[in-house]
């Protein structure tokens, strides 16, 4: 039996349903939430609201946009040329932060994990291939995750594309900037050492 009244146990129990959410940080949400003044309380909850309502997958890429195409789709200052691959929204997000990148995207919304019963047919991978076949895609970048699942995605990817003379590559893993050698785990330092380059 909770110890706080009914819609304040039910707005901690629905805060602790969000990812890496526990007790005691659901309370503490909880509590601010209601210490709020009612209109931004109500300004939250509309945020919230509008986002369910007007947010979507885009038809081409399907990354998350409340337009379709996506702005970066329908930008047309985009090299259309080159594709880069991410496992996520978030992770289009991290690539348009450092501003170097001038290419189109394609979110696959997951990566291909056989132990959790996630094969290609999972993902949003029968429209990468799709996209590809126009003629107009020079290079598919695979930007995914440096795990386990993310390198056979990757590799997955690459093998369907090598068929069709696209050139396909990878971005690179290693060492971080700032990072000290001795801190670094033998894999990290495999990458760092596979992927080094001429100065």
């Amino acid at each position: 039996m909770s110890m706080y009244a009914a819609p304040v146990a039910r707005l901690i129990d629905e805060f602790e349903k969000l990812p890496g959410i526990g007790h005691k940080t659901a309370q503490r949400l909880a509590f601010h939430i209601l210490n709020m003044p009612m209109d931004k309380a109500i300004a939250f909850a509309n945020a919230i609201i509008d986002a369910k309502k007007t947010i979507h997958y885009c038809s081409v890429c399907g990354d998350l946009t409340d337009t379709d195409p996506c702005r970066i789709c329908s930008n047309q200052n985009r090299d259309r040329s080159v594709i880069c691959v991410v496992e996520s929204p978030r992770d289009v997000v991290a690539m348009e932060r450092i501003r170097e990148y001038k290419g189109l995207y394609h979110v696959l919304h997951g990566v291909i994990s056989p132990l959790d019963g996630i094969g290609p047919d999972d993902i949003n991978m029968k429209s990468l291939i799709k996209r590809v076949g126009n003629g107009e895609v020079k290079e598919v970048i695979l930007a995914t995750n440096p795990d386990v699942e993310g390198e056979a995605t990757a590799m997955y990817i690459a093998r369907l594309l090598k068929p069709m003379g696209i050139r396909t590559t990878r971005i690179a893993h290693g060492l971080p900037v700032g990072g000290d050698l001795e801190y670094a785990d033998e894999v990290t330092l495999a990458k760092s050492l596979e992927g080094r380059r001429e100065i």
